[in-house]
């Protein structure tokens, strides 16, 4: 059985999880803001130049590129900004499990407007894996963490962030729907049109700095970008994209919302730290979850 979608969606959830330890170190020193724009747009030139290196096909017709900009606007503009809000207002953890809702939302959207029909082992492994990943986000630690509570607006946030993220895959899927498309060039287009809405909008708001001016002073953080934008819009974005492709909606982006298992043994092996007793029984349940997607 051909599993190229699931596949791409777990390295995109490897991806992510290097994402996330970079992202972090970054914009301590850079600002999230400042770094997510930046990431976007160094991206953007990336991917255009792979697509000339390899002469990608980039003849789109116009329902591809207006389904991918919707996507771009929905995914990356709203999604993502409205996800980091949340985080700033209710913490990385409880910004996560509300994320976990992605799946959910993905597989309703596409119940209606795709209509993708998921088989019931398919939706058990679903709520299986879920139900792992939230263990193991409840038991893992975060610094800071309890510097934040429950707050209505930072949940409200993540909602809207999580319908943002869920139906920018649906437009995405639309777009492969149209006509052939290769995931680079449909990754360029999101990335090129969300640099293109928001570059403009933190420049009059004044909340963007002279990159140049901001890495000179901060060499370090020059490598940490380029690993922020190469495992994150680069190869995330890109395989997320492969992944419903090939897969359904939700059995995609439940596989893709692994990825704080997958931080697990980064944290333990590499960044030396401690992990709770119930990040074992969670890990076991999401892999036991993603294990039945596979076997459904």
């Amino acid at each position: 059985m051909n599993y190229i979608g699931e596949m791409s969606a777990l390295a995109t959830a490897f991806c992510w999880a290097v994402t996330s330890y970079a992202f972090t170190n970054i914009t301590r020193k850079i600002g999230a803001l400042q770094v997510n724009i930046d990431r976007i747009i160094l991206a953007s030139v990336m991917l255009f130049l792979i697509i000339l290196f390899f002469n990608i096909n980039l003849n789109l017709n116009f329902n591809q590129v207006s389904n991918l900009i919707i996507s771009a606007i929905l995914g990356l503009v709203c999604g993502d900004s409205f996800l980091f809000k949340s985080f700033q207002l209710i913490g990385a953890r409880l910004g996560i499990i509300i994320m976990a809702l992605v799946p959910v939302l993905s597989t309703i959207l596409a119940f209606f407007f795709l209509n993708e029909i998921i088989s019931l082992l398919g939706m058990i492994g679903m709520v299986v894996t879920i139900t792992g990943i939230v263990i193991v986000v409840l038991e893992t630690k975060q610094r800071d963490e309890n510097n934040f509570s429950l707050n209505s607006k930072g949940i409200f946030y993540g909602m809207i962030g999580a319908l943002g993220q869920a139906s920018g895959l649906i437009f995405a899927k639309f777009a492969f729907q149209a006509g052939e498309l290769n995931g680079f060039t449909a990754s360029f287009i999101r990335l090129f049109s969300a640099s293109a809405i928001l570059l403009p909008l933190v420049v009059i708001f004044r909340r963007y700095k002279n990159p140049y001016r901001l890495y000179s002073e901060n060499v370090s953080s020059i490598k940490v970008m380029l690993i922020v934008t190469i495992f994150g819009p680069v190869l995330g974005i890109t395989l997320s994209l492969v992944a419903i492709e090939y897969a359904k909606v939700g059995i995609a982006s439940t596989l893709m919302a692994t990825m704080p298992i997958i931080m697990l043994p980064i944290s333990k092996f590499y960044f030396k730290e401690e992990l709770g007793w119930k990040a074992i029984p969670g890990t076991i349940i999401a892999v036991a979850g993603t294990a039945i997607i596979f076997l459904r």
